[in-house]
C-alpha cells in the first residue's frame, strides 16, 4: 500500500518544527543524543540520512485539524510536541526492554549509557511541553490552548501508567484479555487518542465532535498495538529491526500470548511450560510460535485488529465529515494497520 498524502503534506514543515526546538542548547552532548535518536545526526553528530519513521502521531493530529476545516499549521506546535513525548517514550522503553538496536541502528543507552539516555528521554519530554505552547502563539484562543496542554499531559501520564502495566504482566503467570485491552488502552490508545482530540480541539468548540475524533484514536491505538503484537512474534528482522520471535523470548505478554495461555489443550500447556523455563532456547522460540499458529493466535489477532478499526471509524459517522475527508481518514487508518494482513 502506498503511503498516503497525509505523511507527505504535513512532513516538511513538521520536520521543520521538530528540528526548531532540538536544533541546540548546553550541554552540547544531550541534544546531540535526541537528534540521533530522530535519526538526523550519528554519535558524533554528524547529520546522516536515516529512516526516523511515520511521524504518524502528528499526522494524524494535523489531518483532524484539517478535516474540520481547520488552518493546520496553527495545530503544528501541538503536533511537534506530540511526537517529543512519543520518542520520549521510545528512549525510556529501549532501556527497560533492554533493546540495543531500533530502526536498524544502535539505541541511545546503547551507544552512550543508560544514565545518559534517561536524560535524553527527559529532555525530550520538557521540550514538549515547551513546544505545545506554541499554538497559543498561533491563535488559538487561550482557553482552547490550555485544553490542548491538559490533554497532552493527561495522554501522556495514561501512556505512562499502561507502560508500567505492561512491564508488570511480564511477572505474571496470568494476564485476562480484558488486562490487556485495559494496558493498550493506555499503553497505545493514549497518544492516538490524544492526537486526534488535539486536532480536533484546535479546529473547533464542538466537544462532542472532539470527542468522537477521540474515541476513534482510542480505539485506532488498540487495533495499532495488535497489530505490532503480531510483528513482535511473527515479524521479519529485516521488517522490525528485531529478531524474530522477540517478544517471546523477553516473555512480554502480548495479544497472541495472552490469546494462547486462555485457550486449552496441550499447545497451551506447552506453551505454559516454556515460558515457565529459566532459559529459553530458539527452538523454545520456533515451538512457542508453532503452538500459537496451531491454536489460531493469527487469526484471532487480524479478527480483533480489524473489529477495533472498524469500531475507529463508525465513530466518526456522527460528525458528519465530507466523504473525502472520511475517506482521508480511512485511508491512514488502513496504512497503520496494512501490517497486520
Amino acid at each position: 500500500m502506498n503511503l498516503p498524502s497525509a505523511f507527505g503534506r504535513y512532513r516538511p514543515e513538521l520536520d521543520a518544527a521538530l528540528r526548531e526546538v532540538l536544533q541546540g542548547g548546553e550541554p552540547e552532548l544531550l541534544y546531540r543524543m535526541m537528534r540521533y535518536h530522530m535519526g538526523w545526526e550519528d554519535p558524533d553528530g554528524h547529520p546522516v540520512e536515516s529512516d526516523s519513521g511515520k511521524a504518524l502521531r502528528p499526522t494524524l493530529l494535523l489531518l483532524a485539524c484539517e478535516t474540520l476545516g481547520a488552518d493546520w499549521r496553527q495545530a503544528l506546535p501541538a503536533a511537534a510536541a506530540l511526537e517529543l513525548v512519543h520518542n520520549f517514550s521510545l528512549v525510556h522503553d529501549d532501556i527497560q526492554d533492554q533493546d540495543r538496536e531500533r530502526r536498524h541502528r544502535a539505541t541511545v543507552w546503547a551507544v552512550w549509557d543508560p544514565a545518559q539516555a534517561i536524560n535524553a528521554g527527559d529532555a525530550l519530554l520538557a521540550l514538549a511541553h515547551l513546544a505545545a505552547y506554541g499554538v497559543a502563539e498561533r491563535g488559538v484562543p487561550p482557553e482552547r490552548a490550555l485544553a490542548v496542554a491538559r490533554t497532552m499531559d493527561e495522554r501522556t501520564l495514561e501512556m505512562v501508567e499502561g507502560q508500567c502495566l505492561d512491564l508488570s504482566f511480564e511477572g505474571r503467570p496470568e494476564v485476562s484479555l480484558g488486562d490487556y485491552l485495559g494496558m493498550v488502552g493506555r499503553k497505545t490508545g493514549a497518544l492516538l487518542d490524544g492526537a486526534l482530540t488535539i486536532g480536533a480541539l484546535v479546529a473547533t468548540e464542538d466537544m462532542h465532535v472532539v470527542q468522537a475524533f477521540g474515541r476513534c484514536g482510542r480505539l485506532l491505538g488498540l487495533a495499532f498495538q495488535v497489530r505490532d503484537d503480531m510483528l513482535g512474534v511473527w515479524g521479519a528482522e529485516a521488517e522490525t529491526g528485531k529478531p524474530s520471535g522477540a517478544d517471546i523470548r523477553r516473555r512480554k505478554k502480548s495479544l497472541p500470548l495472552v490469546y494462547a495461555l486462555s485457550a486449552k489443550g496441550e499447545e497451551r500447556d506447552r506453551v505454559a511450560a516454556i515460558f515457565g523455563q529459566a532459559e529459553m532456547s530458539d527452538r523454545d522460540v520456533e515451538e512457542i510460535i508453532e503452538d500459537l499458529d496451531a491454536l489460531g493466535a493469527p487469526e484471532y489477532c487480524r479478527s480483533l485488529a480489524a473489529a477495533k478499526k472498524a469500531e475507529a471509524l463508525a465513530q466518526l459517522e456522527s460528525v458528519g465529515l465530507a466523504a473525502k475527508d472520511y475517506r482521508e481518514l480511512q485511508e491512514v487508518a488502513d496504512f497503520v494497520l496494512e501490517r497486520t494482513y
